[in-house]
């Protein structure tokens, strides 16, 4: 492990897996955290992929584990399944077992050396040799075709009882006839056979295997998903055929909004530009869940449909409480503007201002040999971003020089105690040991000791991991502190309307503390 430890091997996991963390560390941290407590373990896997919840949506990070958990504990895997669907989405589980069949690199390097038609007599040849020989890749195939048939069932007995807002995603998710997962996976046969089995049909009964797959097949698309895909109202059929005047823009994904917005502008630009001033008037909604607060604002062209995402995204947090008294302190290395780190860096920061409340709103501190209070300047996303992108760039920082800052200007400001900052979000791609100049258990004594002179509390601090970082600024046992990672503006949800002492290990079960996480069992 190139890691230092926290005392806690499901610490260490939780704090040091960001979506830029070698394939082998995370194997080496997941290995060590389900020794220490198995459980834990498989919550803090389905924590790395959960998009709602305080989860960090780390997608990749999170196939890696899922592989990992196949391979050393097929059973908790395959029984856990409707479970571990809940926390991304059900295309996860099809992209599991592509992932299995053609390696964990397959996304990255697919191979080019086959013509198409090679390719899919190579994929389905895999697959069933697969199947035939590996009980345990078995056993997950069929779980995942138990689930969809479950699931695509239980939505057409919906569509048929007209309750139409019932409807879930199974028919979105599951793979299409003939599409690259049906093909690599042969999902689709499985979840046929199980929606229309033999019984289903008296004709079934006698006929080759080949044939029955053949006509439950086309069932399945022409009884099940086609009913069930025009009852979502899928916006990705509309824009699959080209046909933007009929796009409902307001069932678009984030994501798909993000994607496709240029080509709505370009070939629906009359209706689209009235839905963006609906939106605007709040007539309507724009989705901004499933993205990160960076891809809201990466790009040059941060257009009214970003700033409208952006504001989505902050009034949903806002619903669900304030970050009382918190400041941000932004200290980014001086990678070059742009980079995706630096980028998170600059986005968390931001979103940490907005949610703030007075005096502290709006407002971040440079982290650097003189920390500065600073407010963001700007009314739009592009502005506020150009403000922050222009301050100061670090290799090194001073923790106690930033509570100086803080205590200073409360000092100077005459500010009451329960208006003085409580809790100090450091967003950092620096490595925490490179860049603070002391120890924090050194800084600490030296800074509580100015506090309680003037009369405050010491504030809380929040050491947040944007990159792979080989250091740990505290122990697992450090009071006042807490440990945590990733991209994702989730983890905000366990700091929003906090009191209490927080300690690492306290914020980490907080944020695997949802009722979803009470579904996960482990079997093997």
């Amino acid at each position: 492990m190139d890691t230092d430890p926290t005392g806690n091997p499901c610490l260490d996991f939780f704090f040091h897996v960001v979506p830029d963390t070698p394939h082998e560390t995370l194997i080496s941290l997941l290995d060590s955290a389900w020794t220490h407590d198995p459980l834990k373990a498989l919550k803090l896997i389905c924590h790395l992929r959960a998009v709602r919840g305080t989860g960090k949506s780390d997608k990749e990070s999170f196939y890696s584990a899922a592989l990992w958990l196949h391979d050393h504990h097929p059973k908790t895997l395959s029984l856990n399944i409707a479970a571990i669907a809940a926390f991304g989405y059900m295309k996860d589980l099809p992209e599991i077992l592509h992932r299995i069949l053609n390696g964990p690199d397959v996304r990255k390097n697919p191979d080019s050396s086959e013509t198409r038609l090679e390719k899919r007599a190579t994929a389905a040849a895999k697959a069933i040799e697969r199947y035939a020989r590996d009980p345990n890749y078995r056993s997950l195939h069929d779980a995942v075709c138990e689930f969809f048939a479950g699931a695509l069932t239980a939505d057409l007995e919906r569509l048929r009882s007209g309750k139409l807002n019932e409807i879930g995603l199974s028919a979105k998710w599951c793979p299409s006839l003939a599409s690259s997962f049906d093909r690599s996976t042969l999902l689709c046969d499985g979840i046929a056979k199980r929606v229309f089995g033999r019984e289903s049909a008296p004709e079934y009964a006698d006929i080759e295997e080949s044939h029955y797959v053949y006509r439950v097949r086309a069932r399945l698309r022409r009884e099940v998903l086609v009913p069930l895909r025009a009852a979502l109202e899928l916006p990705e059929v509309y824009v699959t055929a080209k046909n933007w005047g009929s796009v409902p823009y307001e069932r678009v994904a984030s994501v798909g909004m993000k994607r496709h917005r240029e080509a709505f502008k370009k070939h629906d630009g009359e209706r689209f530009g009235a839905y963006v001033e609906s939106v605007k008037k709040g007539e309507k909604r724009i989705a901004a869940g499933a993205l990160l607060p960076h891809e809201i604002l990466a790009g040059e062209a941060h257009d009214e449909v970003a700033e409208l995402q952006w504001r989505r995204l902050v009034s949903e947090l806002l619903e669900k409480g304030k970050l009382r008294n918190c400041i941000a302190v932004c200290g980014m290395s001086r990678l070059k503007v742009g980079t995706k780190v630096r980028d998170v860096g600059v986005a968390m920061g931001m979103l940490v201002a907005e949610l703030s409340e007075e005096p502290w709103k709006g407002q971040v501190i440079t982290f650097g040999d003189r920390p500065q209070l600073r407010r963001i300047e700007g009314e739009t996303i592009a502005e506020k971003m150009s403000s922050l992108k222009q301050m100061e760039r670090v290799t090194k920082a001073d923790l106690r020089a930033v509570f100086e800052q803080i205590l200073e200007v409360a000092v100077e400001g005459g500010l009451e105690a329960e208006r003085m900052i409580k809790r100090v979000f450091v967003f950092s791609d620096v490595e925490f040991d490179e860049a603070s100049v002391r120890p924090w258990e050194t800084d600490y004594m030296a800074i509580k000791g100015m506090y309680e002179e003037k009369g405050y509390a010491v504030p809380e601090i929040v050491f947040w991991n944007l990159r792979h970082s080989r250091a740990t600024p505290v122990t697992s046992l450090e009071k006042g502190v807490a440990l945590v990672s990733g991209f994702s503006k989730n983890m905000l949800k366990v700091f929003l309307e906090g009191d209490g002492v927080i300690d690492p290990v306290l914020i980490m079960d907080a944020a695997i503390a949802g009722e979803e996480y009470s579904e996960l069992v482990v079997f093997d």
